[in-house]
């Protein structure tokens, strides 16, 4: 191993030592008595998001295995987040950085990816990501981080601080320390990957149930198992669903799949919103509606227990979009039914 390695790899262990643990909260609905609600909140990493955690896994990963060497240009598909934050490793290693992304990305995600030195490379197209990224690395002599790929493996799911190892460590003092379920949406895959098999290899009673947006295969993979699906459209919510069967998405591990309609969607980031105080991205508002799909339920049959799920990023990537009025009009359309349902 070169000097230059085991250099960028303190660096990256440093950096997790400065981070402090992301907030667990807990909230109550007065209409679900019984129930307690939880938000492990993702935005609060320096990079901004719960893809944080993937870019670290994913830089250590490239690193241990020889792909990123000094002076490496590492290129990556995204549609933001993911991006962001390898702009941030990136930078904290002297990389270069480029991040293939479709064009419809928001503007403040383009923002911060400039602000951390990356490079933005646009597709009109979400299929065409990933054979661009490819060119990009070969043109450059660079490193395709490829998170749709390695996000499964890169992450330690067993323990070592993981997204599921860390929830399940915070709720051990609350009512009901094991919850009835945990509620992801699915990019990569990878963070849906890490839960349901560290419920699985911790032998927990907790439920996954993954909820899936529209123009997304996984929902259809999912029940058909059929790798070969596709989708003529990306998702209009960035950072989940994806246009074909990504690697690192392992059905197995997955209890249940909801598909989530986008007009839900928004209707659940906004309710989210009034209830916690801030705002949270769109995808949060999908894990959120499937969130309050599964309190019903449990209502119903007059069961108690615990909710959680994450928030990924906040909505203050989005001004322009999914929290502007006129925006969601044009793109989505009237989502008052969604929101009265919500009521």
């Amino acid at each position: 191993m070169s000097s230059w390695t085991r250099h960028a790899i303190n660096e990256i262990n440093a950096d997790f030592q400065r981070s402090a643990e992301t907030h667990l909260i807990r909230f109550r609905l007065a209409d679900y008595p019984g129930i307690w609600f939880y938000l492990k909140d993702e935005s609060t990493h320096p990079s901004g998001s719960l893809k944080h955690r993937l870019a670290r896994s994913l830089f250590l990963h490239g690193l241990a295995n020889g792909w990123i060497k000094e002076n490496t240009p590492v290129i990556e598909a995204s549609s933001g987040s993911t991006a962001v934050s390898e702009a941030y490793f990136a930078q904290l290693l002297g990389l270069p950085f480029i991040a293939v992304m479709p064009a419809t990305t928001a503007k403040r995600k383009i923002e911060q990816i400039q602000f951390y030195g990356g490079q933005c490379h646009f597709v009109t197209d979400p299929c065409e990501l990933y054979s661009a990224s490819v060119q990009l690395a070969r043109e450059l002599n660079g490193h395709f981080m490829d998170q749709f790929t390695y996000a499964e493996r890169a992450t330690d799911w067993r323990g070592n601080n993981n997204i599921a190892e860390s929830i399940f460590r915070q709720m051990a003092h609350e009512p009901f320390p094991v919850p009835h379920t945990l509620i992801m949406s699915a990019g990569t895959g990878g963070t849906s990957a890490t839960l349901g098999r560290y419920i699985r290899y911790q032998g927990l009673e907790t439920q996954l149930l993954v909820v899936d947006p529209e123009n997304s295969v996984f929902f259809d993979y999912w029940h058909s198992r059929d790798a070969t699906l596709r989708s003529p459209r990306g998702s209009m919510i960035e950072g989940i669903g994806r246009p074909r069967v990504e690697p690192s998405f392992m059905p197995d591990v997955i209890d249940e799949m909801m598909k989530v309609p986008d007009g839900a969607t928004l209707a659940a980031m906004l309710k989210l919103a009034q209830i916690i105080g801030r705002k949270p991205g769109a995808s949060t508002g999908t894990n959120f509606w499937g969130m309050m799909q599964v309190a019903k339920r449990m209502r119903a049959r007059g069961e108690q227990g615990a909710l959680v799920t994450l928030m990924c990023d906040s909505g203050e990537r989005y001004p322009d979009s999914y929290y502007n009025e006129n925006w969601v009009a044009q793109q989505v359309g009237d989502i008052s039914c969604w929101q009265r349902e919500l009521e």
